[in-house]
Protein backbone atom coordinates (compact mmCIF):
# COMPACT_ATOMS: atom_id res chain seq x y z
CA UNK A 1 0.00 0.00 0.00
CA UNK A 2 0.87 3.64 -0.55
CA UNK A 3 2.63 5.53 1.89
CA UNK A 4 1.26 8.88 3.04
CA UNK A 5 2.33 11.76 1.79
CA UNK A 6 5.01 10.81 -0.59
CA UNK A 7 5.10 8.74 -4.40
CA UNK A 8 7.11 5.90 -4.66
CA UNK A 9 8.68 4.78 -8.06
CA UNK A 10 9.53 1.06 -8.30
CA UNK A 11 12.85 -0.54 -7.91
CA UNK A 12 13.53 -1.85 -11.16
CA UNK A 13 12.45 1.25 -12.84
CA UNK A 14 14.71 3.78 -10.84
CA UNK A 15 17.61 3.79 -13.35
CA UNK A 16 14.93 4.45 -16.48
CA UNK A 17 13.54 7.11 -14.05
CA UNK A 18 16.94 8.75 -13.15
CA UNK A 19 18.32 8.33 -16.93
CA UNK A 20 15.21 10.78 -18.02
CA UNK A 21 16.24 13.67 -15.76
CA UNK A 22 18.58 17.00 -17.34
CA UNK A 23 20.25 17.05 -14.37
CA UNK A 24 24.06 16.34 -13.36
CA UNK A 25 25.23 16.15 -16.59
CA UNK A 26 22.09 14.05 -18.43
CA UNK A 27 20.26 14.89 -21.33
CA UNK A 28 16.70 13.40 -20.56
CA UNK A 29 13.75 15.26 -21.39
CA UNK A 30 12.85 16.31 -17.57
CA UNK A 31 13.63 18.83 -14.85
CA UNK A 32 12.76 16.47 -11.74
CA UNK A 33 11.48 13.05 -11.14
CA UNK A 34 7.93 14.48 -10.34
CA UNK A 35 7.94 15.66 -13.82
CA UNK A 36 8.70 11.86 -15.32
CA UNK A 37 6.33 10.26 -12.93
CA UNK A 38 3.63 12.63 -14.04
CA UNK A 39 4.20 11.75 -17.52
CA UNK A 40 4.44 8.46 -16.77
CA UNK A 41 1.26 8.36 -15.17
CA UNK A 42 -0.34 10.06 -18.09
CA UNK A 43 1.28 7.62 -20.53
CA UNK A 44 -0.18 4.61 -18.47
CA UNK A 45 -4.06 6.00 -18.61
CA UNK A 46 -3.36 6.28 -22.52
CA UNK A 47 -2.36 3.06 -22.42
CA UNK A 48 -5.01 1.28 -19.89
CA UNK A 49 -1.77 -0.10 -17.99
CA UNK A 50 -1.96 0.31 -14.52
CA UNK A 51 0.93 -1.56 -12.65
CA UNK A 52 0.85 -2.61 -9.11
CA UNK A 53 4.75 -2.53 -7.61
CA UNK A 54 5.69 -4.59 -4.74
CA UNK A 55 9.22 -3.11 -4.35
CA UNK A 56 10.04 0.61 -3.09
CA UNK A 57 13.40 2.38 -4.66
CA UNK A 58 15.29 3.02 -1.93
CA UNK A 59 17.74 4.71 -3.66
CA UNK A 60 17.48 7.96 -6.43
CA UNK A 61 14.53 8.45 -6.73
CA UNK A 62 13.35 7.95 -3.21
CA UNK A 63 9.58 8.48 -2.66
CA UNK A 64 8.62 12.19 -3.80
CA UNK A 65 7.00 14.19 -1.47
CA UNK A 66 3.54 15.33 -2.25
CA UNK A 67 4.27 18.65 -1.80
CA UNK A 68 6.58 18.62 -4.34
CA UNK A 69 3.54 17.48 -7.08
CA UNK A 70 1.48 20.51 -5.18
CA UNK A 71 3.86 23.33 -5.88
CA UNK A 72 3.84 22.21 -9.59
CA UNK A 73 0.40 22.12 -9.79
CA UNK A 74 0.42 18.40 -10.41
CA UNK A 75 -1.71 17.02 -7.32
CA UNK A 76 -4.56 17.84 -9.91
CA UNK A 77 -3.72 14.54 -11.74
CA UNK A 78 -3.75 12.41 -8.87
CA UNK A 79 -6.73 13.55 -7.89
CA UNK A 80 -8.46 13.06 -10.74
CA UNK A 81 -7.02 9.77 -11.42
CA UNK A 82 -8.62 9.10 -8.36
CA UNK A 83 -11.71 9.87 -9.06
CA UNK A 84 -11.66 8.67 -12.37
CA UNK A 85 -10.52 5.16 -11.09
CA UNK A 86 -12.77 4.84 -8.35
CA UNK A 87 -15.84 6.96 -9.41
CA UNK A 88 -16.27 8.23 -5.34
CA UNK A 89 -15.81 11.98 -4.96
CA UNK A 90 -15.29 10.84 -1.30
CA UNK A 91 -12.27 10.10 -2.41
CA UNK A 92 -10.63 13.73 -2.91
CA UNK A 93 -11.21 14.19 1.52
CA UNK A 94 -8.08 16.29 2.55
CA UNK A 95 -8.67 14.80 6.03
CA UNK A 96 -8.68 11.01 5.75
CA UNK A 97 -5.20 9.57 4.72
CA UNK A 98 -6.74 6.23 3.66
CA UNK A 99 -7.93 8.45 0.91
CA UNK A 100 -4.74 10.05 -0.03
CA UNK A 101 -2.55 6.37 0.38
CA UNK A 102 -5.12 5.10 -2.44
CA UNK A 103 -5.01 7.97 -4.51
CA UNK A 104 -1.24 7.65 -4.21
CA UNK A 105 -1.38 4.35 -4.78
CA UNK A 106 -3.71 4.34 -8.16
CA UNK A 107 -1.37 7.03 -9.18
CA UNK A 108 1.68 5.02 -8.86
CA UNK A 109 0.71 2.47 -10.35
CA UNK A 110 -0.81 3.58 -13.66
CA UNK A 111 2.80 5.61 -12.96
CA UNK A 112 4.34 2.21 -13.08
CA UNK A 113 2.50 1.02 -16.27
CA UNK A 114 3.59 4.12 -18.26
CA UNK A 115 7.28 3.66 -16.87
CA UNK A 116 6.86 0.07 -18.52
CA UNK A 117 5.34 1.79 -22.20
CA UNK A 118 8.27 4.19 -22.08
CA UNK A 119 10.98 1.32 -21.27
CA UNK A 120 9.57 -0.76 -24.57
CA UNK A 121 9.69 2.70 -26.48
CA UNK A 122 13.06 3.57 -25.31
CA UNK A 123 15.44 0.34 -25.83
CA UNK A 124 17.99 0.92 -27.15
CA UNK A 125 18.05 4.57 -27.77
CA UNK A 126 20.95 6.78 -26.55
CA UNK A 127 18.92 10.12 -27.41
CA UNK A 128 15.85 10.00 -24.67
CA UNK A 129 14.47 13.19 -25.77
CA UNK A 130 14.54 12.28 -29.45
CA UNK A 131 12.98 9.29 -29.03
CA UNK A 132 9.80 10.25 -26.78
CA UNK A 133 9.16 12.89 -29.10
CA UNK A 134 9.14 10.46 -32.53
CA UNK A 135 6.77 8.20 -29.95
CA UNK A 136 4.63 10.83 -29.42
CA UNK A 137 4.63 11.98 -33.07
CA UNK A 138 4.46 8.78 -34.49
CA UNK A 139 1.22 8.08 -31.94
CA UNK A 140 -0.54 11.16 -32.87
CA UNK A 141 -0.05 10.47 -36.89
CA UNK A 142 -1.60 6.90 -35.76
CA UNK A 143 -4.80 8.46 -33.94
CA UNK A 144 -4.95 10.84 -36.57
CA UNK A 145 -5.53 7.83 -39.78
CA UNK A 146 -7.44 5.78 -37.02
CA UNK A 147 -10.03 9.23 -36.89
CA UNK A 148 -10.04 9.13 -40.54
CA UNK A 149 -8.61 12.51 -40.89
CA UNK A 150 -7.37 13.83 -44.37
CA UNK A 151 -3.61 13.80 -44.39
CA UNK A 152 -1.82 15.00 -47.35
CA UNK A 153 1.55 13.63 -46.39
CA UNK A 154 -0.45 10.19 -47.86
CA UNK A 155 0.24 11.97 -51.24
CA UNK A 156 4.04 11.95 -50.59
CA UNK A 157 4.88 8.69 -51.26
Amino acid sequence: MAESGRIRVAKDKADLVKSLISSDGGNGPFQTFADVIVFAAALGVKYKKRVPFEEVSKREPVPIRIETFMSMGYDAVIKLLGITETQNIQILSPNDEEFEKQRNEIFEEYANGGLEVLQEHLRGAIDYTDQISLFLISDKDKKNEDDGEFDLRKFLS
